[in-house]
């Protein structure tokens, strides 16, 4: 018989913090040869493909057979309901255009580094999403009077910090139902792949992946707040054990396009002397963004980028900018981009750690080297 105590060898550690200069473990090697970034070189696409999109699995990717797929809708409902797949494509469907973005992005950047998924700056992706409105099948089912918030289950399953759990994240109500929320079967338009949550999988515009529930499998409407793990002890924001703040919608973020070409291990950009259209996106969950700034000096200086109008596919897409850089003098350098928002947000200079390594938006920097034309 296997003792507690062995088991217990087998069970990840609870979060910590990476000691100074402590190098990368196999653990989280082995968690970024199974989740994947987007190339930034990928920023040029208007819409990800869908092999580019970045993909993030916390346990396994189950096999949910399409035709055997239900959706069970229960909870503080007037109606408690079972729904197949050709059910819920026979109910009105609409397209979204939005851009995902990992709560994890940038943790690896943060020093100290929060050891988890080692992500630098890739975790983001922007897909179109069909499927049918969250609000339209909870209407169907009759949400009763003193609802608070909605949990999403999906069919991934796996141990976390020592606690056994299928996947499960919460809305509160008046997110989930405020028509924005999908439950969506297709991606680009195509049926879901497997690695982002066929059959079906919840898409919540203007936040974080970690609510994106994929494989989805309940919809359970309640009458207290949601206390499971992925919302009351992971994704918060916190400096020590304390509780901490949830994190919620995407802070306000630019990518560049890095120019010129790059060195294979270093990645350091290799441009010459002239003029280069130096361009990106940009994107916020808390409404839209009002400028983007460049340096091109490591910070020193900033300059106005040019915003393209709205992006035609909806308010939840990243949107393109643009640049002009007149590289004059020979040497290194080190290229910065950052985006305001409507509320104000500003992307930091610094970092904004904390220990979970949640929603680093700090400014992204890429080295370059200008050499004579």
């Amino acid at each position: 018989m296997t003792s507690p105590n062995s088991v217990q060898r087998f069970v990840s550690a609870p979060a910590r913090v990476a000691a100074p200069d402590e190098a990368l473990s196999l653990d989280e090697l082995q968690l970024a040869a199974r989740n994947h970034g987007m190339p930034l070189e990928a920023l040029r696409y208007d819409v990800t493909p869908a092999g580019l999109h970045y993909l993030l699995v916390h346990y396994d990717i189950p096999f949910v057979d399409a035709a055997g797929w239900r959706l069970a809708v229960t909870g503080h409902v007037a109606r408690e309901l079972t729904i197949d797949l050709a059910a819920l494509r026979s109910m009105p469907r609409t397209t979204r255009r939005v851009t995902f973005e990992c709560a994890g992005n940038g943790r690896a950047r943060l020093s100290p580094r929060p050891i988890s998924q080692p992500w630098l700056t890739e975790a983001v992706g922007t897909a179109e999403w069909a499927g049918v409105p969250l609000a339209t099948v909870l209407g169907e089912a009759g949400v009763l009077p003193g609802a608070v918030d909605v949990a999403f289950t999906g069919a991934d399953h796996g141990i976390e910090r020592g606690v056994e759990q299928d996947y499960a994240r919460g809305l509160g109500l008046s997110d989930a139902m405020d028509g924005e929320v999908l439950l969506a079967d297709e991606m680009n338009g195509a049926p879901l792949p497997p690695q982002h949550g066929a059959p079906v999988r919840l898409v919540a515009p203007g936040w974080y992946g970690m609510a994106q529930v994929k494989w989805l499998q309940r919809v359970n409407v309640l009458d207290r707040p949601f206390d499971g793990f992925q919302n009351a002890t992971a994704y918060r924001f916190k400096q020590g054990d304390e509780a901490g703040e949830p994190v919620t919608r995407i802070l306000p973020r630019a990518l560049m396009v890095p120019p010129g070409f790059p060195d294979f291990m270093s990645r350091v950009r290799i441009v010459d002397t002239g003029r280069h259209l130096l361009t990106g996106r940009t994107w916020s969950g808390w409404g839209p963004i009002t400028g983007v700034e460049v340096s091109t000096d490591g910070g020193a200086t900033w300059g106005d980028a040019a915003l393209d109008p709205a992006d035609p596919g909806g308010r939840w897409a990243w949107r393109k900018w643009s640049y002009e850089w007149a590289a004059v003098t020979e040497g290194p350098t080190e290229l910065l981009c950052r985006a305001t928002d409507q509320l104000g947000q500003v992307q930091p200079v610094e970092q904004p750690w904390n220990r979970q390594g949640m929603a680093n938006n700090m400014v992204q920097r890429i080295p370059v080297l200008v050499r004579g034309g």
